[in-house]
């Protein structure tokens, strides 16, 4: 079970870091076509070839560890890749971190040690296939629902003008969009299941075929949520949905089940709270800060902040560090565009 972990924390660290990688090289590429001057420019950038790399490895890793585990021990840990990605951005890419963010980390880390702790590995010894069609018309009927009220809600703005932030609109984008990622990571450990029972091998590459078609119309409702809203509700709406999203398809259509043993169920729930109280945290922390007393705000308010407010402009360390974005991403995003994120 911990090599599960490991190779989880591995992957979804290579798929965050890889994009952050990739984001950085695109800033000096033209937006990415066939044609073969464009193709020559992104293969000769060494930064975003690294990033492309580090991203399908990370991509790899999580088929592996998808391979060997349950989906409720993988997807929550996968979710664990946006503190993955804070911890890269401070060290490397020198970002300023506040005390929130590392105790979002912190608890995220507890969190995966509790799910390495408490999860155990299952035997699948049969699909419930019967429940797979109950599982699929749940997901639509769902998607359903959320575009009409989708629908009806730009419909009222659009009559009432509302302006300001559309709330409803970043909500249900996250929510789909997260969905789909959690899906993606059951299709793909049906893909392994199947192939061990005994089914051709062909449903192995087929799984993961369909998965990474889940994973991109899932990246395309994220980017529609980005572009309309603030990535921090979009990005805390698809964190947790995933995780949600693929422990419960995980039960449904793979027939997981909780830990029997008390003190093995108890620390995997534990590990799914921090998991998912961490990324909330992490996400929100800067405008948590915000509405705290000043006393407090000054205390969260790391070392590096401090020391990073009162440089000045003109010394050798003063300077402007390298422009960084910072992309929230959750787990199993198999393939990206640079241009989508460039845009």
């Amino acid at each position: 079970m911990w090599e599960s972990v490991a190779l989880t924390l591995a992957g979804t660290a290579g798929n965050n870091i890889g994009k952050v990688l990739q984001k950085k090289g695109t800033l000096i590429l033209p937006p990415l076509s066939l044609k073969l001057k464009v193709v020559k420019a992104y293969a000769s950038n060494q930064l975003w070839i690294s990033g492309f790399l580090m991203d399908m490895c990370g991509a790899a890793l999580m088929l592996t560890a998808l391979s060997q585990a349950p989906v409720s021990v993988v997807q929550p840990i996968a979710g664990c890749g946006l503190a993955v990605l804070c911890v890269f951005s401070h060290f490397y890419l020198k970002e300023v971190m506040n005390g929130l963010d590392w105790v979002a980390i912190t608890l995220a880390g507890l969190g995966t040690i509790g799910v390495g702790v408490g999860g155990e590995e299952q035997k699948v010894d049969q699909i419930p296939l019967l429940n797979i069609p109950w599982l699929v018309l749940s997901v639509v009927i769902l998607f359903v629902l959320l575009n009409t009220w989708l629908h009806m809600y730009k419909k009222q703005r659009r009559e009432q003008e509302l302006t300001g932030p559309e709330v409803i609109e970043e909500i249900i984008y996250g929510l789909e969009s997260g969905i789909l990622f959690g899906i993606s990571s059951v299709i793909s450990k049906m893909g392994f299941v199947m192939s061990e029972m005994g089914f051709p091998k062909i449903v192995v590459p087929a799984a993961i075929s369909c998965s990474v078609c889940c994973s991109a119309v899932g990246f395309v409702y994220q980017t529609r949520g980005l572009k309309h809203g603030r990535a921090i509700v979009v990005s805390t709406c698809t964190s947790v949905a995933s995780i949600v999203s693929g422990v419960v398809a995980g039960m449904i259509a793979l027939d997981e089940h909780l830990p029997k043993a008390p003190t093995a169920r108890f620390f995997l729930l534990l590990g799914w709270f921090f998991i998912i109280t961490g990324v909330i945290l992490l996400v929100s922390s800067t405008r948590l800060i915000a509405r705290l007393p000043r006393p407090v705000q000054k205390f969260l308010k790391s070392n590096l902040e401090r020391t990073h407010s009162i440089r000045r402009p003109g010394s050798a360390r003063g300077k402007d560090p390298i422009p960084t974005t910072t992309i929230h991403t959750s787990s199993l995003h198999l393939l990206t565009s640079p241009t989508k994120e460039k845009a």
